[in-house]
């Protein structure tokens, strides 16, 4: 199971936010793979994946878009009901907790990639690389 980095930009909820932030990155050519931008009062995350990590730090540098980076787990699980309650099961079982999440369907349908940071991200990959995901 691999682990990625994804970019989390902390901002008021206010107009623009993430026209500006897709507007440097377009514009720089960084293609963005996955994002969540909750709905939130006050200041909120918006996290992002990205195809090119390095041109998309120097595009945010660049334009004075603070950011930090977070190890995030990356999961291919089976598309069906119950999946992602296995998961949540072992991961609570192991006093691991869920800090952020969110998922999509693969291109083909039969899987779902699910993107998860976690207060123990080691324990976590031992966790469930423990455990095929073929079994979720």
């Amino acid at each position: 199971m691999p682990t990625t980095t994804q970019l989390v930009i902390s901002s008021p909820g206010k107009l623009g936010v993430l026209s500006d932030v897709t507007s440097v990155l377009g514009g720089a050519g960084v293609n963005i793979k996955a994002f969540s931008a909750p709905e939130v009062t006050g200041t909120g995350k918006l996290r992002l994946l990205v195809a090119d990590l390095d041109r998309a730090r120097k595009a945010l540098r660049a334009a004075k878009i603070k950011f930090v980076e977070e190890t995030a787990l990356v999961l291919s699980l089976e598309n069906k009901p119950g999946a992602l309650k296995d998961v949540a099961d072992l991961l609570t079982k192991n006093r691991i907790n869920v800090k952020c999440g969110y998922c999509t369907p693969s291109r083909e349908g039969k899987r779902a990639i699910v993107v998860l940071t976690v207060s123990n991200t080691e324990k976590a990959l031992t966790v469930l690389r423990d455990k095929s995901l073929d079994e979720f």
